[in-house]
């Protein structure tokens, strides 16, 4: 069971973490939203809990929560810029459908 980042996604995180001056690395995770069923979270660690499994990639700590995991497995966070556009993307292999607006998906 893994997730991991692209050079691209860490490479983001780490300069982030850097501006805040401070933080253990990021979070991810799933929420009940959406016409799909489920959303990402995506937030910085600043204190750890007990209950974390976290991963390491790239030189960024990866912190999930074990429910989250089992929808997440095998999940790369890589960021991108299109056009004007540019953000994470979650390239998850366990998601069957999104909705039509890529904010929420069902697995």
């Amino acid at each position: 069971m893994a997730i991991t980042l692209s050079e691209r996604a860490a490479d983001h995180v780490r300069n982030f973490i850097a501006k805040r001056g401070k933080g253990l690395g990021i979070r991810l995770g799933v929420k009940t939203s959406g016409c799909s069923g489920m959303a990402y979270k995506l937030e910085f660690v600043d204190v750890a809990s007990d209950e974390d499994v976290t991963f390491q990639s790239h030189g960024v700590t990866v912190f999930t929560d074990a429910k989250s995991l089992a929808y997440l497995d095998g999940t790369e966070l890589d960021y991108a810029k299109e056009g004007l556009n540019e953000g994470f993307q979650f390239n998850n292999p366990n998601v069957k459908n999104e909705c039509g607006c890529g904010e929420s998906f069902n697995v």
